[in-house]
């Protein structure tokens, strides 16, 4: 038995047009307007796209108002608990998560091609020292492909394997590499003994003078950090890589792109913007009055790290991510730091205020991630370029997808113009 084609009917200055409409597998219903402009002569508006679906995909799903989030159908916190990033990456990637010897090969893959370019430390050297960590990051990731020109054909798909491996592989190392440019200190090489999460770390607080030994604690929390980040559908970042994909430029651009994109307050930075507002309550005596800031209508403060676009109930990342964070700071401790301790008792009190609850303004993943990396750490400046090295297997998952899909265009938003009609030019004498 064939199921009945669902459509609905829109009315427009006396005609009738029949919209198909699409159902996923999970997930509300969505009208396909693709014949629209051609059958009716207009367009749709919806400013943002929030309430557009640009492409199909099979890659994440979010439900909003369960709190739900799932790579390939599993649901990340159990991805979070038992497994980790580069099996994630492999998931994502390829579909399916790896058996053994899959997941042994893929790995050996990545931690094989850690190491960047020779000549792209000369690189480094044409920014200025205080040069933001991010801004690096934009410019070196868009100059790999002059670096690496011979995985740059999109259209070869051996090609966009290879840039895929490259770019997860030699991220950390050019995150790393930009935080160590800037405090003055020199680069530390990767190493192929090591795990990923380790490896970055250590590329990041090593010092040639001594030995350095990543605390598996640490590395853990920072394993579920890149997890917990790896892909969030199609936001604003990742629609930036597929609409710029979507010209038929080269990996490496797409994803610098990409980068550019989350360096906003309002995406990848929110976390820095967190601990940027933790320092600005600065003792523990003075959350009461920036709690009673957030509730005031009238005041444009808000609480950062609470809440999301989103989730209209609860992130589901946060409560493995206030596991880590819980771990982290009862390893190295919390007294000697007033930002952090500023975070615990804040994270206590809006929690048990009725003002949140009932507004389901809970801590997010961005709260609790800022409190991990500011323990560890890492200056403020560094938390989003760690946010674009753990988004880059999202990034790219997402461009390969596109090559897969027959309907694949390049981009084209329309609008709705408000500006002048036709005029006639008017010589300058005369104006």
């Amino acid at each position: 038995m064939t199921e009945e084609k669902k459509t609905a009917t829109l009315t427009l200055e006396g005609n009738s047009y029949e919209l198909p409409v699409l159902s996923p597998t999970v997930g509300p219903d969505v009208l396909d307007i693709r014949k629209l402009y051609a059958q009716a002569g207009v367009f749709t508006y919806d400013p943002g796209y929030t309430s557009t679906a640009s492409c199909d995909s099979t890659i994440t799903f979010i439900d909003g108002d369960k709190g739900e989030l799932l790579h390939r159908g599993y649901p990340i916190d159990q991805l979070a608990e038992k497994s980790h990033y580069l099996e994630v990456c492999y998931l994502l990637l390829y579909g399916e998560l790896p058996t053994a010897t899959q997941l042994e090969d893929f790995e050996t893959r990545v931690t094989r091609h850690t190491m960047v370019h020779e000549q792209m430390h000369r690189f480094f050297t044409g920014f200025r020292r205080d040069a933001h960590p991010m801004a690096i990051m934009v410019g070196v990731v868009g100059a790999m492909s002059a670096f690496y020109h011979d995985s740059t054909d999109i259209n070869d798909p051996w090609q966009r394997e290879v840039a895929s491996i490259r770019l997860i592989a030699k991220m950390p190392t050019i995150a790393a590499m930009a935080y160590k440019y800037t405090i003055g200190q020199p680069f530390v090489y990767p190493r192929n003994d090591i795990d990923y999460a380790s490896n970055f770390l250590r590329m990041c607080f090593a010092v040639p003078a001594e030995e350095y030994e990543v605390n598996p604690i640490l590395a853990r929390a920072m394993d579920r950090i890149f997890t917990l980040h790896a892909d969030h559908e199609q936001n604003a970042s990742t629609s930036t890589v597929r609409l710029a994909s979507s010209s038929g430029a080269n990996p490496f651009a797409c994803i610098a792109a990409g980068i550019a994109c989350l360096w906003g307050p309002a995406h990848g930075g929110a976390n820095q913007a967190c601990l940027e507002m933790l320092k600005e309550i600065g003792s523990v005596d003075r959350i009461p009055e920036f709690i009673a800031r957030a509730k005031d209508k009238n005041d444009p403060f808000r609480l950062m790290g609470f809440g999301h676009r989103v989730y209209k109930n609860f992130d589901p990342r946060a409560k493995v991510m206030k596991q880590s964070a819980d771990e982290v700071l009862d390893l190295l401790g919390i007294e000697n730091n007033p930002i952090l301790q500023v975070a615990k008792e804040l994270e206590k009190q809006a929690l048990e205020d009725p003002y949140f609850a009932e507004k389901k303004l809970f801590p997010n993943v961005d709260f609790y991630s800022g409190i991990i990396l500011e323990a560890m750490g890492f200056p403020t400046a560094m938390f989003t370029p760690i946010f674009a090295l753990s988004r880059t297997v999202g990034w790219i998952s997402q461009w390969k997808e596109q090559f897969s899909d027959p309907q694949h265009k390049i981009g084209r938003p329309r609008q709705l113009y408000l500006g002048e009609t036709m005029r006639d030019y008017v010589d300058i004498e005369n104006r």
